[in-house]
């Protein structure tokens, strides 16, 4: 297949990339910085050459938008909606436009969008969408209409031959190197991967492995359609989820942070405190049901794999310096 990755670039296309290459697809970027052969050019707003790369391809993964590892200021949170929205407006426009479409739409959206809840776990049809709790900052609800606005880009796009899916992704873990897998595992190597503000929070989470299985899974199902949660069957506490990543590790302590401990560590990484803090106990209803088998549900084995890739990395990396 011809499969178009628009924002393909970061840590989740570069996983797209390496496993849709190996499997013998044709993948092209588009990215504001091309830099290889498989890389065209776009600002992520408006048509241009790059239309030319939609039309004619089998599957377009949309990517596109402003990392959210950043400080939830007005303007970076603004930067976070339009980048969303204009990604899937252009992309949906360069379908419709298509004389010959493609025959399925995968756009990236988020777990953020339900309800920070600690009582029972959203599906796809019994989850709460979020926005509206009480007790929680306001820009939380804004993110939650991030996510909102950026699917409902997608839904208006007038497409009809084309299958369009969202998919709400939990956080995706990778040892590659600056994904959140990286930040959490620097902390557990440092003594400071304990609860956080308590750590009853919920974290939902999938494999790398999973997530490209997963895409793979909806590229083949053309009866599935609309919102589908890319998270692990296991979500669980933040507390349970850092004990288990300081087992897997070999860390037998982890320091606790208080929630203002929280925002000095959130400040000094560059990013926000919802990430840390926002109860996210997403599991997914839609996958499991069409038949789709995990092969890493639980965080511990899910650790233990990546971990003993870290640790792998390290050894061989170090092998070549004692070579060199």
């Amino acid at each position: 297949m011809k499969i178009v990755i628009p924002g393909g670039t970061g840590q989740v296309g570069a996983m797209l990339r390496r496993a849709l290459g190996a499997a013998g697809h044709q993948v092209v970027v588009l990215t504001r910085h091309p830099r290889g052969e498989d890389e065209i050019a776009w600002d992520g707003r408006t048509p241009g050459p790059w239309t030319a790369a939609v039309d004619g391809s089998d599957v377009v993964i949309n990517l596109a938008g402003r990392s959210v590892s950043c400080r939830y200021t007005e303007a970076n949170l603004r930067e976070m909606m339009d980048s969303r929205v204009d990604s899937a407006r252009v992309v949906g426009a360069a379908i419709a436009k298509a004389a010959r479409p493609p025959r399925l739409w995968l756009q990236m959206s988020t777990a953020t969008v339900y309800a920070h809840r600690f009582d029972a776990p959203h599906d796809e049809a019994t989850g709460v969408i979020g926005g509206t709790e009480q007790g929680v900052p306001d820009y939380w609800a804004y993110s939650v209409e991030i996510a909102k606005n950026w699917e409902r880009a997608q839904e208006e796009a007038d497409t009809p031959a084309t299958r369009k899916v969202a998919l709400r992704a939990a956080m995706v873990m990778s040892p590659d190197p600056g994904g959140v897998f990286s930040v959490l595992l620097g902390l557990t190597r440092l003594g400071l991967g304990g609860p956080v503000a308590g750590g009853g929070q919920y974290v939902s989470w999938i494999h790398e492995h999973d997530f490209v299985r997963a895409v793979e899974f909806l590229i083949d199902r053309e009866d599935l359609t609309g919102p589908v949660n890319l998270a692990a069957p296991g979500p669980l506490p933040q507390r349970a989820f850092m004990r288990a990543l300081r087992t897997a590790w070999g860390m037998p302590v982890g320091l606790p942070a208080t929630r203002w401990m929280a925002e000095l560590g959130a400040f000094a990484l560059r990013s926000d405190t919802e990430l840390l803090l926002k109860s996210r106990r997403v599991v997914p209803g839609r996958l499991t049901g069409a038949g789709f088998v995990f092969r890493y549900p639980e965080w511990t084995g899910a650790a233990e794999e990546l971990v003993g890739r870290v640790r792998g990395r390290r050894r061989t990396k170090g092998s070549v310096t004692e070579r060199g």
